[in-house]
């Protein structure tokens, strides 16, 4: 058996002793309360024999988290982490599928509120609209496999950007980078505009009238409906334009793109994790391992 610290700060160096401790406390009783669901469920009724009896996890939770961000970090096959654990691969998996949506789950961390986690778009809102916060947003594109021929829906997925098949997510962060959500989600195919407006954003700026989002051009879709909360980079003027009009046009752009490349430092954090660089498992497993990524790296807020 092979030492769980060795582990965690050789092998997945991404994560502190205080960061693990803190996971180990949060997650370990919602997985315990799992456990207990399913034999329940197994069983039909309740348990006969007195709690711990019977047979011993030969994967006890420390290892089960510590397999699962070295998966997550580096993309290292279950069968070699099966090695290194001394279990089976399906144990491995097992263990991956069980702790990572108990990581998708938990939201992301707030600056200077280490109990608040954010879930939704409109919890993100309701928080920027209650600090005074401006907020960043953005999509990224993550390659996907191909799906196989004959499948319908095969075309969805291909991105006119990228030329490659993907699946976009949206990502809100704060001024400073820290990412605050993540969405479920969509295939690549689809436009970021209206990516974030499936997620309710324009119910968000209803309901927060003084919440403020900085934007790139492709989202000049919402600008137009929401002005003055919606903001993108300033138009180009025409030809022919007076010089100093062009060029109070490039200071202006300059500084929205300034204020706006902390979301860009975000989604460059997520993509430090290899498995977020070209996902090649299951297409409806990306958007639970996307979320356990941006709330481990959100993570970073209260435990720096």
């Amino acid at each position: 058996m092979v030492n769980r610290a060795v582990l965690a700060h050789r092998l997945f160096t991404g994560i502190s002793r205080r960061h693990l401790a803190c996971l180990v406390e949060v997650l370990a009783v919602p997985w315990q309360a799992g456990v207990e669901g399913r034999r329940h469920a197994a069983r039909g009724g309740a348990r006969k024999q007195a709690a711990g009896a019977g047979a011993r996890h030969q994967l006890v939770f420390v290892d089960r988290l510590v397999a699962t961000l070295i998966h997550l970090r580096h993309d290292l096959p279950h069968s070699v982490l099966g090695l290194l654990f001394g279990v089976d691969r399906s144990t491995i998996t097992r263990a991956i599928a069980e702790i990572r949506t108990l990581l998708a789950e938990r939201g992301c961390a707030v600056p200077d509120r280490p109990g608040l986690r954010l879930r939704t778009m409109a919890d993100v809102f309701a928080y920027a609209q209650a600090e005074g916060i401006e907020l960043r947003l953005d999509a990224t594109e993550i390659q996907v496999r191909r799906p196989p021929a004959g499948r319908g829906g095969r075309r969805a997925f291909v991105s006119g950007k990228k030329k490659q098949n993907t699946m976009k997510a949206t990502v809100i962060a704060d001024w400073q980078g820290r990412t605050l959500w993540t969405d479920t989600l969509r295939p690549g195919r689809m436009h970021d505009a209206t990516a974030a407006r499936n997620e309710g954003i324009a119910v968000c700026f209803q309901h927060f009238p003084d919440v403020e989002v900085l934007l790139d051009d492709g989202y000049l879709g919402l600008s137009r409906d929401h002005r003055g909360q919606a903001i993108t980079p300033p138009r180009k003027p025409r030809p022919g334009a007076l010089p100093g009009r062009v060029e109070q046009w490039e200071c202006d752009r300059h500084g929205h793109s300034s204020d706006r490349i902390t979301v860009e430092h975000a989604l460059a954090d997520h993509k430090r994790w290899k498995q977020l660089t070209r996902w090649t498992h299951r297409r409806d497993r990306l958007p639970d391992t996307y979320r356990a990524i941006a709330s481990l790296v959100s993570d970073r807020t209260i435990n720096a």
